[in-house]
């Protein structure tokens, strides 16, 4: 068996280059949009049992997501035009938008994205990330390694995207120490297991708070930090793992992966900094007061701030992060994305339009036994990738239609709104399906995977995914309190 030994040094982070502005869609697709929404609106219109503003928010809605599918237009502007239009027409009231702003769930979002900025900083990261890796010996021990480090990334750092920046210059580092083959297959990994484990935590994914947020609208309750972890973290380690194995076998051979590897990532100094102590602590307490929510009656938000005010408090050393600049890594387009959209499904719950949405389009899963209804929700996460890019914009469409359906159906709303925004993680058919994806799509210096390797990928995964998905959803989360029925 041959031995290689590669040594690396750390990549500087690279700051993409803007990518040329799209060509601007003819305005046939935009008059499309519009006669699609007032079609919608004059339909709804004389529906018993719908009121007037229920019509208006689904011929905004139906205008909002051919947007989303159809034109390049940012997301963001789309949602906060849909809110507005709600707004100016008096479907809703002002402040209620605005409100939507200072929702627990953008408060939680920014201190969580402190937090991760204060412990990025801090050179914890770093001081993990060579120990793990350091341990592989073999193409199958860094598959499972980095699938380990990235899991574990999602209790601490918010979004999708955040966590791709973050492991990109890892992935830059180990592809230029190991084969060819090998490196494409890590570029494959990355992303797969960075949106797979998004679902082991609350704040892994802005999608996540606007489902639980939209549930305790409509049942009075949600799922909370401590369930959602319980429920989703053994989905997130066993999914990801599964996904480390199918991209090994797909993208390398017998030989490759027999390859003895001796990965020497340059490590920081054996003794714990100050900064590092600091980080590591004050990111242990909040977690264990996000988890011990049920005895201490404190918000998660008010958690997660003041853990933000701690990890950045003076005096600011060389490692150490400021409020400041803890605050520019905020993304502010995401959160305000997040809010609007949470707002557009707030919209269709409270106006009963997501009910007449549920008994007319979607009226033949009412009959369905809710073992039937479950799979059938977990196949529709699972492709809504295709139609709606924004994995937020995929809760706001399809988590205000499933509560209802499983209310009629007699399948816990609970049940029925996490299995489907558990396989909404699935995102990996095209380049353009999200962020991570791209982000590792086309990097500089070396082999990444094509557009046929991601549908190949894409084409052994999904079945799996669902697979998984349902059989949580079926036998697993049940019996971790989320019974099926009523």
């Amino acid at each position: 068996m041959d031995t290689f030994t590669y040594t690396t040094r750390p990549e500087q982070a690279t700051v993409p280059l803007a990518r040329p502005e799209p060509p601007r869609r003819r305005p046939r697709a935009h008059l499309a949009l519009a006669l699609a929404a007032l079609a919608v609106l004059a339909a709804a219109l004389p529906a018993d049992g719908l009121h007037w503003r229920g019509a208006v928010v689904l011929a905004v809605f139906t205008g909002a997501v051919g947007a989303w599918v159809f034109t390049k237009v940012d997301d963001t502007w789309i949602a906060l035009v849909a809110v507005s239009l709600l707004a100016a027409s008096g479907v809703v009231e002002a402040d209620e938008v605005f409100a939507t702003l200072g929702a627990d769930l953008v408060w939680l979002l920014i201190a969580a994205f402190v937090l991760a900025a204060g412990l990025t900083r801090s050179g914890l990261v770093e001081r993990f990330t060579a120990a793990l890796l350091n341990r592989a010996r073999t193409p199958r021990q860094l598959a499972h390694l980095t699938t380990l480090a990235l899991v574990g990334s999602s209790l601490a750092v918010p979004s999708t995207s955040g966590r791709a920046a973050l492991a990109l210059p890892v992935f830059t580092s180990l592809a230029k120490a190991v084969p060819p083959r090998l490196a494409r297959a890590l570029s494959l990994l990355f992303p797969t297991v960075v949106l797979l484990s998004a679902v082991s935590t609350l704040i892994g994914a802005g999608a996540h708070l606007i489902a639980d947020q939209l549930l305790a609208d409509a049942t009075g309750d949600g799922i909370g930090f401590l369930h959602w972890l319980l429920l989703g973290l053994p989905l997130a380690v066993l999914s990801c793992h599964l996904a480390a194995e199918l991209t090994l076998l797909l993208f390398t051979r017998r030989q490759d992966r027999r390859t003895r590897l001796s990965l020497d990532l340059p490590a920081p100094p054996k003794t714990w900094s100050k900064p590092e102590k600091h980080a590591a602590a004050t990111t242990a307490a909040v977690l264990a007061l996000w988890c011990a929510e049920p005895l201490h009656g404190a918000p998660p938000a008010l958690v997660g701030l003041l853990g933000a005010l701690v990890i950045t408090v003076p005096p600011h050393g060389e490692h150490r992060v400021t409020p400041g600049a803890a605050l520019k890594t905020v993304p502010w387009s995401l959160l305000l994305f997040t809010a609007a959209t949470a707002a557009l499904g707030e919209a269709l719950v409270t106006t009963g339009a997501a009910q007449w949405l549920a008994d007319h389009a979607l009226a033949p899963l009412r009959h369905a036994t809710p073992e039937h209804f479950l799979v059938a929700v977990v196949l529709v996460g699972t492709a809504a990738h295709l139609a709606v890019q924004s994995r937020s914009a995929r809760s706001s469409v399809l988590v205000p239609v499933v509560i209802p359906l499983a209310l009629a159906a007699g399948v816990n709303p609970a049940l029925a709104v996490f299995a489907s925004t558990a396989a909404a993680g699935f995102c990996h058919t095209l380049t353009s399906s999200a962020k991570p994806v791209a982000l590792f799509a086309d990097v500089e210096g070396v082999p990444t995977y094509s557009a046929r390797d991601l549908l190949r990928l894409s084409a052994a995964l999904a079945p799996l995914h669902v697979a998984v998905v349902s059989a949580f959803a079926l036998l697993v989360w049940p019996a971790s309190g989320l019974p099926i029925s009523l």
